[in-house]
């Protein structure tokens, strides 16, 4: 099939280049010139495992393309998917310009049958929105072309978007009409030769099950954090009762990890438009209210750990391990990291930094922040340093030299945001141990 994919940001890029790799035609369209640009040389915006390697394939052969150029893009397309970016305003609300704009640039050049599906995340409406929005640019110019709208959520997790698209567990169709869901169904047809993972509803609740998707996982992880601050309370340790809930078969372990909080660029944003559109309908959900509240607080705990520890914090030298929000992308977008590093300087720390991957997107963010010292490793951010604090579980820190790192560093102090390390074993090592949730006999 001919596909076009408007926004080639972090979901357009995955889906347009899996899309090639099945064998499709693929014109990605961006009006960001020098994106397009980079992208014509091979050069990706986003990391993303697999994903260079998949484009520089499929563009090789052809199948991938890419052009700033609605008037072109728009030729011989049998399907078109909407991946715009749908920021957060500041009330929370989801800002859809750009899915506006896009319609509104569509509608002068629609001449022939098409078929426009919703990748974005937004709120149950959108999609009967941006129908009423071209059928009134069709009529203002007098053009009678039939259109078919559809909605297709994603659910990538960044770090595994590839493989979660080529062997999705499900693909949710949203549609109105059996044309709309007779192209889906043909397109995705590849995905799901050997087993049918097709899921067919209508457009409202197929908007609405996105956002239930990553408020579900949301609330797993604010739950278990809300379990680790009372365990630190009364003693408990929450590596036993997450294992004690993951091997009820009802619970199962996953998204059941303590750590400094979520981020990223879909849950707190997801989260906020949920509770927007709740309140657009008088509606009070308590429970996402509480999973947002719980987050906001979790991501400082451990900065106020630190502070408590180490007091004053002035002049002391902070270790930051990992900064983008999860391992396997350099996504800084809402990243427990930035919280503490923020809350360590506001109180007189110096901030030696390390991540794998994120590092040039964290210098953009952190640029106006003094007293920070970007490192070209673990081990050079920990040298002369008083403490370590592990924010992001990149594989590579499960393996570091202990007694290096203890060897070079002024104090023994190791915070670890996400309980990678056993804290016996760091213990041995010399250091002064602190998890999140664990009992203080198993973490000093």
């Amino acid at each position: 099939m001919n596909v076009l994919i408007i926004g080639i940001g972090y979901v357009g890029l995955v889906t347009a280049v899996c899309f090639a790799e099945m064998g499709h035609n693929v014109t990605c369209l961006d009006t960001d010139v020098e994106k397009i640009a980079k992208l014509r040389k091979g050069e990706l915006p986003i990391f993303e495992p697999g994903l260079s390697e998949l484009a520089a394939r499929n563009g090789a052969a052809g199948r991938l393309k890419y052009s700033c150029s609605y008037e072109e893009s728009l030729c011989e397309v049998d399907i078109c998917f909407l991946a715009l970016p749908t920021p957060a305003n500041p009330d929370g609300t989801c800002n859809l310009d750009a899915l506006f704009s896009a319609v509104d640039a569509i509608a002068p050049l629609l001449s022939s049958p098409l078929t426009l599906v919703v990748k974005s995340t937004a709120p149950p409406g959108t999609a009967y929105t941006l129908k009423k929005r071209l059928l009134s640019e069709l009529y203002k110019r007098e053009r009678n072309v039939d259109f078919f709208f559809a909605v297709n959520p994603e659910f990538l997790k960044q770090g595994n978007a590839v493989s979660d698209f080529m062997k999705p567990d499900r693909i949710l169709l949203g549609v109105e009409d059996a044309h709309a869901e007779h192209v889906l169904r043909e397109i995705y047809r590849g995905f799901s030769l050997s087993h049918n993972r097709i899921l067919v509803m209508d457009i409202l609740s197929a908007e609405l099950a996105k956002y239930a998707a990553n408020a579900m996982l949301a609330t797993r992880i604010s739950f278990m954090n809300e379990l680790a601050y009372l365990c630190e309370k009364v003693g408990a340790n929450v590596e036993s009762i997450r294992t004690a809930l993951g091997a009820d078969v009802r619970i199962g372990y996953s998204f059941l990890y303590p750590g400094v909080g979520y981020g990223g660029s879909c849950f707190p944003k997801d989260l906020q438009a949920l509770l927007a559109t709740a309140k657009e309908q008088a509606v009070e959900l308590k429970i996402i209210s509480a999973v947002h509240e719980v987050n906001e607080r979790q991501k400082r705990l451990l900065g106020q750990k630190i502070a408590q520890v180490l007091q004053p914090l002035h002049g002391k030298v902070i270790a930051i391990w990992g900064l983008s929000f999860k391992p396997e992308t350099d996504d800084m977008r809402g990243a427990p990291s930035l919280v503490l590093i923020e809350e360590l300087i506001a109180q007189g720390a110096s901030v030696q930094l390390f991540d794998p991957i994120a590092m040039p997107n964290a210098k953009k963010i952190l640029r106006h922040l003094p007293h920070l010292t970007f490192c070209q490793d673990e081990y050079a951010a920990a040298r002369n340093a008083d403490a370590i604090a592990l924010i992001t579980e990149w594989k590579q820190f499960r393996f570091v030299d202990l007694e290096k790192i203890i060897s070079q560093m002024r104090m023994n102090y190791f915070f670890d945001g996400r309980n990678q390390f056993d804290p016996q074993k760091m213990r041995m090592h010399g250091f002064a141990y602190y998890g999140v949730g664990l009992p203080e006999k198993s973490s000093s």
